[in-house]
């Protein structure tokens, strides 16, 4: 199973995305396209050994940046890294792709040249949000589609469920809508009317969950779905709280010696928790309900999150992802 990689789209460069893809080949016997300029991307992997069959090059002249727009340039620029990548998955070469580049063009380009999964009416955003135990809360929509109607909203919880079951191999997902209060007639008239559409679903449904409920600080719940405006202002604040939190810590512990000696002395622990709220151990955020399959990357993603998103990648493939969520949506009448 290829990945076809957008080598140029994030916000360093190659550097990262190509130790990250070398790191997949050495560590986890993965096999990578890497997509952009090829004399940029064939400098880079100077630096590091690993098995030549195993990694390949196609060249992509171009690259869409993050403050173009997404619609426009997929289509004008079709020698860029993310259409070709997208193009790789289309005819079959690649099982799937990986991009940290621009979020609209990646869901733009997917949506282009691979097509939605017969029956679904709008792709969401899957992120994983850490909570305090176990494996992440699935979020769903982050970001794809900011105004939704209650059928999106179920199948979101159709696909939310397939994904959390293979893919974090929980054996029941316990599915939740995001609302203002756990009663069942709370929400907004979108979410009151997904709620009815949901208990008739053959999932674990938990009916509404409120924000703490997103990090096990409340009611069980796996998968979470929303609109993608409010899921993509969660997700946001998720990040940015997360980012204070050890900031404040930093600085605190900076202003006392004594805390400085206890701070070493829970390094392992500090260094635990920074590894279970880093975005970098899933890789990034699945488009789920398009043929093949594409991950949506950090900007800033690392050599660790790349790693990590190829892994994700196969593993959907290994898996039938796509073909479970087609006999599900299939099934599903709204």
């Amino acid at each position: 199973m290829w990945v076809a990689v957008d080598a140029m789209s994030g916000d360093y460069g190659p550097d990262r995305i190509v130790e990250g893809a070398v790191n997949a080949v050495n560590q986890d016997g993965r096999n990578v396209i890497l997509v952009g300029k090829e004399e940029d991307i064939s400098e880079t992997l100077l630096k590091y050994e690993y098995d030549t069959n195993k990694i390949r090059i196609v060249h992509a002249s171009e690259i869409i940046g993050m403050n173009d727009s997404p619609s426009i340039a997929v289509r004008a620029m079709e020698d860029s890294s993310v259409v070709q990548a997208a193009q790789l998955v289309a005819d079959k070469t690649c099982v799937g792709m990986f991009s940290p580049g621009n979020t609209g063009a990646t869901m733009a380009a997917a949506l282009l040249y691979l097509g939605r999964i017969p029956g679904v009416l709008r792709p969401p955003i899957a992120a994983p949000i850490p909570r305090e135990k176990g494996a992440p809360t699935l979020l769903l929509d982050a970001g794809a589609n900011v105004d939704c109607k209650p059928e999106y909203l179920a199948q979101f919880a159709i696909m939310g469920e397939i994904y959390s079951r293979l893919i974090f191999n929980i054996h029941k997902p316990k599915v939740g809508i995001l609302s203002n209060g756990e009663e069942d007639k709370k929400g907004n008239s979108v979410t009151v009317k997904a709620f009815e559409f949901i208990k008739k679903l053959p999932i674990d449904f938990v009916g509404n969950v409120e924000g703490r409920d997103l990090y096990g600080g409340g009611r069980d719940v796996d998968v979470v779905v929303c609109d993608g405006f409010v899921g993509n202002i969660v997700l946001k604040a998720t990040e940015g709280l997360s980012k204070s939190i050890f900031a404040v810590l930093r600085e605190s512990i900076a202003q006392s010696s004594l805390a400085q000696t206890g701070a070493l002395l829970l390094k392992p622990t500090f260094t635990a928790i920074k590894k279970r709220l880093d975005y970098a151990e899933y890789g990034g955020a699945l488009l789920l309900g398009v043929e093949g399959t594409c991950l949506i990357g950090h900007g800033s993603s690392n050599a660790h999150a790349v790693r990590n998103a190829i892994r994700v990648v196969v593993e959907c493939a290994e898996r039938n992802l796509n073909q479970r969520i087609k006999e599900e949506i299939e099934k599903a009448k709204f």
